[in-house]
């Protein structure tokens, strides 16, 4: 399985998201095996937030590393209306209480909000010096954005799939120089869309995989990026798991950017 480096810790190049779990107490169940079958398969990293099904994927990331905490790395993210310096550290106490654990690996400000940067980092030290995270980092900040940071951000997780490559511009240089690694969510595509493209039909059949593998494919290829694909059904679980283990040629690569155009110019940063 491809792994990358993400704040001092290898971890699989392909994690498992929940963004809309939680939402609907008749899936519980099956999101909670879904996840310990991706980390019996070495999908080992679990992204999570407050917002997902307001702590409801929370939940269910608890009830699903529960007796297997010390094989995973817990990513979550804080409500930028939460980013006080008081209010993060609220925050990461409820979001503990709902995963089970006393401890987040990578502790992340889902987006830019109204609090100051600097309350949201001086929370983000204080939770560090309690031992309560282990690092923290961003979401959806573009690079004029990571500037204001002072050091130690960790990572910055952003919208990117063949479909939205604006980030490829700036902001993936700028945090490659950086030694900043980047988690892609929504790697695949929302609802599955694009699925059909007859380049990733035509690649996906080379492989021997799906075209969704192969998107993941792409979207770790450059060695910086981690994807954080979700999924429920088992099947989907072991592909993403294959995926891990794909690397796409040259060719490959260049069939990609002739069927979704790499940019030219700056872009505004996408979020879903």
């Amino acid at each position: 399985m491809n792994r990358i480096e993400i704040a001092g810790r290898s971890v699989p190049c392909i994690g498992q998201g929940t963004w809309r779990m939680g939402e609907d107490a008749r899936q519980r169940d099956a999101e909670i095996a879904a996840l310990r079958l991706g980390i019996e398969l070495g999908l080992t990293l679990i992204d999570t937030a407050e917002m997902y099904g307001e702590g409801g994927a929370e939940e269910v990331v608890g009830a699903a590393i529960a007796g297997l905490r010390e094989q995973i790395y817990l990513v979550s993210n804080v409500y930028p209306h939460n980013a006080s310096r008081q209010g993060v550290v609220q925050a990461c106490e409820r979001s503990l209480k709902r995963l089970g654990t006393e401890r987040i690996d990578l502790y992340l400000l889902h987006w830019p909000g109204s609090h100051p940067l600097e309350e949201a980092v001086e929370g983000f030290e204080q939770l560090r010096a309690q031992g309560k995270i282990g690092q923290w980092g961003v979401s959806n900040f573009d690079v004029g954005e990571l500037l204001e940071l002072p050091p130690g951000c960790a990572t910055n997780q952003v919208l990117y799939n063949p479909e939205a490559r604006g980030v490829e511009y700036d902001l993936l240089p700028w945090c490659r120089e950086q030694q900043m690694p980047v988690m892609a969510y929504c790697p695949i595509g929302q609802g599955g869309h694009f699925l059909g493209h007859p380049t990733l039909n035509a690649l996906a059949a080379k492989h021997h995989v799906s075209p969704a593998e192969i998107r993941l494919a792409w979207a770790t290829r450059d060695g910086n990026t981690l994807a954080i694909p979700k999924a429920v059904d088992p099947v989907h679980v072991r592909l993403n798991v294959r995926a891990a283990q794909l690397t796409l040629d040259a060719e490959d690569l260049a069939a990609l950017d002739s069927a979704f155009a790499a940019p030219t110019r700056k872009q505004r940063l996408r979020m879903v």
